[in-house]
């Protein structure tokens, strides 16, 4: 190979190594501000779980981000909607008489339908968490909240001694993402105030006979 060769060879190489250098400093300066954007709260929890490691914390969003943000979820049948919602309406009529066996459900029906739009099964739980934080990540805590509490026991210390209210919150906080999952267009509004306050559903169950989110069931015209 010639000297001219020689050097043409090494400006190019040069050239690709600046341009590698350039293009990371630029994904490194908008980093931050993108992931902060796209993961909201997600973003600040992971950072705090890598004790304060920003780099750390973004490099883990960074491969979620990767790993699923081509995901497309699966659209819902008229049918299929209206089976999941009669689910949810079961847990809060359950939470009445049962509330840590209504929480389990909940935990239980959030997997079933992240599944069904697509996410990994439930059986692999932090994947499936993960790939939901990717496209849910304002309300993925509150399935994060509801599945800790569900796996914890009646007894002990901690969280298995969770009480009534602990446990209604946490439905309330897993009732956002349920409503995310249940949109196919839009950001859910949720309704908090369905649980807390026995408004919502809780007054259609008071039209129609059915037992509402904290009481009997309420005769027709009651």
């Amino acid at each position: 190979m010639s000297t001219g060769m020689i050097i043409a060879v090494i400006v190019v190489v040069a050239a690709l190594v600046l341009a590698a250098i350039l293009i990371t400093r630029g994904r490194g300066r908008q980093g931050g501000p993108d992931l902060k954007r796209r993961f909201g709260p997600e973003y600040q929890r992971t950072v705090a779980r890598h004790d304060g490691d920003t780099k750390a914390a973004e490099r883990e969003l960074t491969e979620r981000l990767e790993r699923h943000g081509k995901l497309r979820e699966r659209p819902l049948e008229p049918a299929e909607r209206e089976q999941y919602g009669a689910r949810w309406t079961a847990v809060q009529e359950r939470f009445v008489e049962a509330p840590r066996e209504a929480v389990a459900e909940a935990d239980r029906l959030l997997s079933d339908l992240a599944a069904f739009r697509g996410y990994p099964e439930g059986g692999r739980y932090e994947e499936q968490l993960a790939a939901l934080s990717v496209h849910h990540a304002q309300h993925v805590e509150g399935y994060r909240r509801v599945h800790r509490v569900s796996q914890a026991g009646p007894g002990g210390a901690g969280e298995s001694a969770a009480g009534t209210e602990e446990l209604r919150t946490a439905l309330m906080d897993a009732r956002a993402l349920f409503d995310d999952l249940m949109n196919d267009s839009a950001p859910a509004t949720g309704h908090r105030s369905d649980i807390a306050t026995g408004t919502g559903d809780d007054t259609r169950h008071r039209s129609s006979g059915k037992p509402g989110m904290f009481g009997k069931s309420h005769p027709r015209g009651a």
